[in-house]
């Protein structure tokens, strides 16, 4: 068998109103909360996940940047991974916010960097994108303690490096994810980790091979990450029965309702998505093990890996072969499921934090 390098695992919690124990159906227990956001990040903890997602959104839920600087003291080991929207952030503050909430967390943030629009606006791709790279330019010079001088379309910014920099000295691991033209090219010029949505195998390696070839242009090389939902129970069919209990409330109108209000819906990823699970079987699976039924009533990430124990493992042990070093995973409700993966999964899979490479 292939040595294969340890795997960075991380979990979800649910700042964005993205938590249900039935599909579509809306549940005051599972909003969003400082109290069950916080809850689900001390469940992750201590069920052994490296990193855990702490998304971002417009309208829903709570502030990611105020959370992780709240709950980042109650972690004794964990990793954050903070996404941040660059369309709301001017990277200057962003740096220094960085670096703040890293010395609170004893030198354990990363952050998922989302090439977001102004809340209100619309900008192009082309040009966000544009704005996106400079902002990771940005970030990087100045939490790597170097002084700033940039002269780019968006910011023109001569500074000194933040007084307060991370407990390494350097910028923490950039995450991103996109499929279209001006995402790919992004995440070659400017990001550490590309995050990619379900799909079936062929797809995956082609993306991988893709990005590659893209970062290797610019002289780079990335690690490549999968986020992915999860279903793991005892035998396989306990887990597709739990998938269909999932759905069984579903009404597709609000489901539907659901997809189209989030501002991504319209994304080359999230088509993507819409077409993993257009073409799946009449049971909802587009291969072996993996489940489109989450994208009926999400936007976003729409698939979700079923099965018992065994084949869970093997299905990301197939993925790490075909070079995923990082995986973020979630499942419904995600304090329980992150309970059950964490006790079925978990202590099967060679995992660890990823490394920050110079």
């Amino acid at each position: 068998m292939t040595t294969r390098p340890p795997c960075e695992v991380s979990w979800f919690s649910a700042l964005c109103d993205d938590d249900y124990e039935f599909l579509g159906v809306p549940d005051p227990m599972l909003k969003s909360s400082w109290e069950h956001c916080r809850d689900i990040v001390l469940q992750a903890e201590a069920g052994g996940f490296d990193n855990i997602l702490l998304p971002s959104g417009y309208e829903l839920g709570i502030d990611t940047t105020a959370f992780a600087a709240a709950i980042a003291p109650q972690l004794k080991r964990m990793r954050l991974l903070m996404a941040v929207r660059i369309g709301e952030m001017w990277p200057p503050q962003l740096a220094r916010q960085i670096a703040t909430i890293d010395r609170l967390l004893g030198g354990r943030l990363t952050v998922n960097i989302i090439s977001s629009d102004m809340p209100g606006e619309k900008m192009a791709s082309a040009p966000r994108y544009g704005r996106t790279v400079e902002a990771m330019s940005i970030l990087k010079t100045m939490l790597n303690g170097q002084p700033l001088d940039h002269d780019g379309e968006h910011w023109k910014l001569k500074l000194d490096p933040p007084r307060v920099t991370t407990v390494s000295g350097q910028a923490p691991l950039l995450y991103f994810g996109g499929l279209s033209e001006d995402a790919r090219e992004a995440a070659a010029k400017g990001c550490d980790v590309f995050l990619m949505w379900p799909d079936r195998k062929e797809v995956v390696a082609d993306i991988i091979a893709d990005m590659t070839a893209r970062a290797a242009k610019y002289g780079r090389k990335l690690k490549f990450g999968y986020r992915a939902h999860v279903i793991v129970r005892d035998t396989e069919a306990e887990a597709r029965a739990a998938a269909d209990r999932l759905l069984s409330k579903l009404d597709d109108a609000q489901g539907a309702a659901i997809r189209a209000k989030s501002l991504d819906s319209t994304s080359v990823g999230v088509q993507a998505q819409a077409a993993l699970r257009e073409s799946a079987a009449d049971d909802g699976y587009a291969e072996p093990n993996l489940w489109t039924g989450v994208g009926r009533a999400r936007s976003g990430c729409g698939a979700a890996i079923v099965g018992d124990p065994d084949q869970v493992l093997a299905k990301l042990n197939d993925y790490r072969e075909m070079g995923i070093e990082a995986f973020i995973l979630s499942g419904y409700p995600h304090a329980a499921e992150a309970d059950l993966f964490a006790r079925h999964v978990l202590p099967k899979l060679e995992h660890g934090p990823l490394s920050v490479e110079p």
